[in-house]
């Protein structure tokens, strides 16, 4: 099953139209999504809980760093 692709938005909520930049996201969404869940069934099969999995996963997301964000 080929995965749903996030809609993507600007700064100002308009919908990215641009084809060479929705081919980018959606490349890096796929390769997130596969490192993600290669990670996730590690884990889960050396032991960890599916729910401890989620919540490093979203531990890292929250210590994700803004790039147009000085300070």
């Amino acid at each position: 099953m080929k995965p749903i692709h996030t809609y993507w938005v600007d700064q100002e909520g308009s919908p990215v139209s641009c084809v060479e930049k929705l081919r980018v996201l959606r490349e890096n969404e796929d390769e997130i999504r596969q490192v993600l869940q290669d990670a996730f069934e590690d884990g889960v099969l050396m032991g960890v809980t599916p729910e401890g999995m989620r919540r490093s996963f979203e531990a890292m997301l929250n210590d994700l760093k803004d790039p147009t964000h000085k300070g």
